[in-house]
């Protein structure tokens, strides 16, 4: 209890203290997604029943992280919709949508992950790749500025984040030769105070990592999923995507700066204060846009300042959040292409693992390990919570010129013949990395995750699950079917005394609480 004690009083300013409400795409600055709230325990979540269920009439595919303020409910949907709906009823209080423009080159569908808030405003992304700012009270669209250009590849999937009076968003479309930035736009204004691009050009830092080249080679780097802050470091940390081509580097020897990385940027400026590269000329699609966790932990009997991911490329790293030094990293599933790093923390190769014509195995496959899915932290158990999926794919390259907003990825995957990929649930010790354990499942734990301090952890699964576990041993303490996929993280709040949980499922919100 007293190691809990002084972990929460150390990052007391990375916390959100108010559980009535939900106003970040993490919870808190630290990226947890952890309530304090116990009122939904193991000795009664077999009440645990929809209060209601708003449907959207949107396409499916919902990725959204709810916000809650003020007895609303605030989601945003696929194809650029988004609501305000009456937590007390279920009833729309507003609906914000906008027609995507035509053709759009996109990875994977016209999702959205979620709104930023600062007070009367909410902030989302486009998928089209703008920034919008809208009326919290009455949806009306206050200002929209362009982050990339659609026509070269540019699309916005991230729930942006907040940080002081700017509100800081990345973009996606690696797959289509794009060079990735995280930018920063003034919350009243909608103008763009600062842009750091994490594909460095030739002659400035990092640019020697690309070889010879060209300006319009230098691609990827996507930012994709939501960064997080440090307030007493001044510090944000976004995870960055795979290079371009994904699985031929031929055209872009060398590590390929900042893509497959971390990158710790000054919130006021922009500035980039260190960086980190899990995976250096990646050519598997290992993107390093999972959750920055940050946490501070007890290393080698010493307090340190502590980011934390579970990487793509199937291992589990802690990062001194201060400076980028390795604190460890531990495989979490199966690896093929590396036993070892040096001591800064780079992988020495295994040979065979690259893309080949003719079809490469490697561990872990296309999607990792973990993917983007969110995660969560309880600092209860110490324990990091994510979805894994553990097996291995057939890896292919091909040739192909570049053209400008065009599918660049040099080429895809397969199943390996004879051999199934597990799914499953993986609860990590953060102060070492081990495994404490691990909950392998029939569906994919697609849609995130939520911990809580009646040490529940609540996930949805590709099969429409919603389920909640014993955190500290993973056994099932309840689940609810609700019709479709869950491809989005729950969250929980109270009003009026009462805890509520609600997820994006399909096209629809459902939020529950305990029956009397």
């Amino acid at each position: 209890m007293r190691t809990l004690l002084l972990l929460l009083a150390a990052t007391s300013n990375l916390l959100a203290a108010d559980e009535s409400s939900w106003t970040t795409y993490g919870k808190n600055y630290a990226g947890w997604r952890y309530s304090d709230l116990t009122q939904i325990n193991a000795s009664n979540i077999s009440r645990l029943a929809p209060a209601w269920i708003f449907q959207t009439k949107a396409p499916a595919g919902m990725e959204t992280t709810p916000l809650i303020r003020d007895g609303i409910v605030y989601v945003t949907g696929t194809s650029n919709h988004a609501w305000a709906v009456d937590l007390k009823t279920g009833k729309q209080i507003w609906h914000y949508s906008k027609t995507p423009k035509k053709p759009l080159d996109l990875c994977c569908g016209e999702v959205n992950r979620g709104f930023a808030m600062q007070g009367d405003r909410l902030f989302k992304v486009n998928i089209e790749d703008t920034l919008v700012a809208l009326d919290r009270v009455t949806g009306r669209v206050l200002w929209e500025v362009e982050l990339g250009d659609y026509r070269k590849g540019y699309s916005g999937t991230v729930a942006p984040l907040v940080i002081k009076n700017l509100v800081v968003v990345g973009t996606a479309g690696a797959e289509f030769g794009i060079r990735g930035f995280v930018d920063a736009y003034d919350t009243a204004t909608g103008k763009r105070v600062w842009r750091f691009y994490t594909i460095p050009l030739e002659g400035e830092p990092g640019g020697d990592t690309w070889g010879s080249s060209k300006a319009q080679l230098r691609a990827g780097g996507s930012t994709w999923i939501t960064g997080t802050y440090d307030p007493d470091l001044t510090l944000t940390y976004w995870g960055t995507g795979n290079p371009g081509p994904d699985m031929n580097g031929d055209v872009r020897p060398g590590d390929n700066l900042y893509t497959c990385s971390m990158v710790a940027l000054d919130a006021d400026t922009g500035k980039l204060k260190w960086h980190f590269q899990f995976t250096p000329h990646d050519v598997h699609d290992w993107d390093a846009i999972g959750d920055p966790v940050l946490v501070d932990l007890r290393v080698n009997g010493a307090m340190r300042k502590a980011v934390v991911q579970a990487n793509r490329n199937g291992h589990y790293y802690a990062l001194d959040r201060t400076n980028g030094k390795l604190l460890f990293v531990k495989p979490y599933t199966e690896v093929s292409w590396t036993k070892e790093f040096d001591s800064n923390g780079r992988p020495v190769l295994l040979p065979g693992q690259e893309p080949s014509e003719e079809g490469t195995r490697a561990c872990p496959g296309l999607g990792g390990g973990h993917n983007w899915n969110a995660t969560t932290y309880s600092p209860r158990t110490g324990l990091h919570y994510f979805s894994s999926e553990d097996g291995c794919h057939m890896f292919y390259r091909t040739e192909q010129q570049f053209v400008e907003g065009q599918w660049y990825q040099l080429s895809t995957v397969d199943w390996v013949k004879g051999e199934s990929n597990k799914k499953s649930v993986v609860a990590v010790d953060t102060s070492s990395g081990q495994v404490k354990w691990r909950r392998e499942l029939q569906a994919s734990p697609s849609g995130g995750m939520l911990s809580t301090a009646s040490d529940l952890l609540f996930y949805g699964d590709s099969a429409g699950n919603l389920v909640a576990l014993d955190a500290r041993t993973g056994e099932t303490r309840w689940h609810f079917q609700t019709g479709s996929g869950i491809s989005a993280p729950p969250v929980t709040y109270e009003f009026e005394g009462k805890q509520y949980l609600s997820v994006a499922s399909g096209n629809l919100v459902l939020t529950f609480a305990l029956t009397d």
